[in-house]
């Protein structure tokens, strides 16, 4: 039976003013559920909550915050083989890949369990006499959450944590094209012992829901992951009202393979960045950098790796790429692989849709050879299991390549030589440097974000994140005149 998703308001379950269907992007006669749609006012009423609970949280004890959060991250990971084959089935990732994601989220939970007990803060002398100073950090506020569909449950949660964490109160939009794992996620927080509208699941559009919580005066902060044109209304929305910002947009990241490279170490990768979770990562490679040397067997293993690739359903065992998340993002993955034709570009394999036992948005791992880093497939995100090779003659030619990018979110290098890694990771534009090892994946605990247009504001996750959940407030104690 199909479920039927509300939304979670100031405590309540409450439905929406409308519904839209969930299907499985493997499946598209597997019909997940109809999910709730918020209006404005239901989003003023989630905000108005917050604002008050918020309140309460921010002086409910260390212990307590610790508790709430440590119940939510054991209960993610000890149901993770369940809700990583629902976000599998509804978002298109192999059923292994969802599991981890939750898996993640979990362990999200329980290190900022932990962070919560470490909220220490600073004292100094004054150069006044009889006066000292302590310094500390406090909650920010109502945090608005606007998360992504290719991570659905990872990426809301390394927000929604720390905000918790902090002290904060949560408001989040989550993405339309996943609302199943963002109601079974928001079940979770709601079994809770927490000030009702702390947490708050408002499912919507970006246009009308997510715009207003971004334009509204009673949000203190809002972070954001998605595409730069959304990243650039919302900000100006939150320009407004002084409104902090914390965004993750675009990317366009490059691995760059020297001539000394080892080829498996090379070709794994390649494939591991550009292809794994169908491409649909922030962080995948879609350009492969490769000096001239070994460009020719590269390029021939590569091909033979992604032709190797198995697509198919995402709960079928031994598939390795499920579809791509819709029929929009498909039809844009096509029309990208067109526009590489156009510019010159030679397909060596895949990038077609193909059919498989149930109708869905399967695709095939496409790589092009002989492409221009000056080209408009090697500027734009392409968001596709596509990924282009660029051949390059030195090992500075390939480092000026992968600078040459209005973005800067991962970078990766393969090579043999101390040297040259020292100076790529030293010399690298972007926020993140893998060396021999793929441009997708990154650890929970420590700072997160790029350069340019693909980031704005302060890093996520790790310790850093309290940079953007908490506001610094300087004390000044004058002890008084001794007697």
């Amino acid at each position: 039976m199909a479920a039927q998703g509300q939304n979670f308001i100031g405590g309540r379950w409450l439905d929406g003013v409308s519904t839209i269907e969930n299907r499985n992007p493997s499946d598209l006669s597997d019909l997940i559920g109809h999910y709730a749609q918020a209006s404005t006012a239901q989003l003023d009423e989630a905000l108005e909550a917050a604002q008050q609970a918020q309140k309460l949280w921010a002086t409910s004890g260390l212990e307590k915050r610790y508790s709430v959060l440590m119940a939510v991250g054991e209960e993610l990971i000890a149901r993770s083989a369940e809700l990583g084959e629902l976000l599998a089935r509804e978002e298109g990732k192999p059923k292994a890949e969802g599991k981890g994601e939750v898996y993640r989220a979990g362990q999200f939970f329980t290190y900022y369990a932990a962070e919560a007990l470490r909220q220490i803060g600073d004292t100094a002398d004054s150069v006044r006499d009889g006066i000292e100073i302590d310094v500390r950090r406090e909650p920010v506020g109502v945090v608005g959450i606007i998360s992504p569909w290719n991570f659905p449950t990872a990426t809301a949660v390394w927000k929604i944590a720390p905000a918790l964490a902090f002290g904060n109160a949560v408001v989040w939009k989550p993405a339309n094209l996943v609302p199943a794992s963002a109601v079974a996620f928001a079940q979770i927080i709601a079994k809770q012992d927490i000030p009702a509208g702390l947490f708050n699941l408002v499912m919507g559009p970006g246009g009308s829901i997510g715009q207003h919580l971004a334009e509204s005066p009673m949000v203190n902060a809002i972070s954001f992951t998605g595409s730069v044109p959304v990243g650039r209304q919302i900000a100006a929305a939150c320009v407004g009202n002084f409104t902090k910002i914390q965004m993750e947009m675009g990317s366009k990241n490059a691995l760059a393979i020297l001539d000394d490279a080892d080829m498996d170490t090379a070709v794994a990768c390649a494939l591991g960045g550009a292809f794994g979770g169908t491409g649909q990562k922030c962080t995948a490679s879609s350009r492969l950098v490769v000096h001239s040397a070994l460009h020719d067997e590269f390029v021939e293993r590569l091909v033979a790796g992604a032709k190797a690739m198995v697509v198919d359903h995402a709960l079928k065992e031994g598939t390795q790429l499920g579809p791509v998340v819709s029929e929009q993002q498909l039809n844009e993955n096509l029309a990208n692989v067109a526009l590489g034709k156009r510019e010159g570009g030679e397909l060596l394999c895949g990038g077609e849709r193909v059919e498989r036992d149930t109708e869905g948005y399967y695709m095939t791992p496409g790589v092009f050879a002989g492409t221009r880093n000056e080209w408009q497939v090697n500027r734009e995100e392409l968001f596709a299991p596509l990924a282009c090779v660029i051949k390059v003659d030195s090992y500075d030619e390939a480092l000026a390549t992968v600078n040459d990018t209005r973005f800067g979110l991962t970078a990766g290098i393969i090579t043999q030589s101390l040297a040259r890694a020292s100076h790529f990771r030293r010399n690298a534009e972007s926020g993140c440097v893998m060396v021999n090892l793929p441009t997708a994946g990154t650890d929970y605990h420590v700072p997160f974000g790029g350069r340019g247009q693909s980031s704005y504001g302060p890093r996520e996750q790790g310790a850093y994140a309290q940079e953007f959940y908490t506001t610094v407030k300087t004390a000044y104690i004058s002890s008084g005149t001794p007697s």
